[in-house]
């Protein structure tokens, strides 16, 4: 029940306010066999500088009169290793629709209102992912653009989707 949220398109948040932590995932195709490494980070127990996962359950502990025990490095990689089981599972079963719910539901962005490329760029809403995994934008003069991560960052706290200085 904790907040946990998906920041487009590889950070974990707590809520829409703090990080948490990441995936980075690096794929291959080798012939008809296709590779995926994934890695994660947590922060799972440093309360500085922000805030981790076992402060959260202390949080909520107080809150709601639980008594959530905190989790250790151990439990987190198991039970992250289990979810993410089950999603391969999904996505082999079903493609994209099978992950795609879920994920809406724990995104910070949906409706969210951000500007392109300056300050002063044009306005648009996030609308979505596309059928490559880009976030999708829309606006009244470009209408529906797919933004890649490569080349571009949501600076959540400016609502700017701007592109990356190399």
């Amino acid at each position: 029940d904790i907040d946990l949220r998906v920041k487009w398109p590889n950070d974990i948040y707590y809520s829409a306010l703090m990080k948490l932590g990441g995936v980075l995932v690096t794929t291959t195709l080798m012939g008809d066999t296709f590779h995926a490494l994934v890695g994660c980070g947590f922060n799972v127990s440093n309360s500085n500088p922000t805030v981790c996962i076992n402060d959260l359950i202390v949080q909520y502990n107080k809150e709601n009169g639980s008594a959530l025990k905190a989790l250790s490095t151990t439990q987190l990689i198991g039970c992250s290793v289990t979810v993410l089981e089950s999603l391969i599972d999904a996505f082999q079963e079903k493609g994209v629709a099978g992950v795609l719910p879920l994920y809406y539901k724990r995104w910070v962005h949906s409706g969210t209102q951000v500007r392109l490329w300056s300050e002063q760029g044009p306005q648009a809403c996030v609308v979505g992912l596309d059928d490559c995994g880009f976030l999708q934008v829309e606006s009244e003069e470009q209408g529906v653009v797919s933004v890649q991560p490569d080349g571009n960052s949501f600076d959540m706290l400016r609502n700017l989707i701007v592109t990356k200085q190399r």
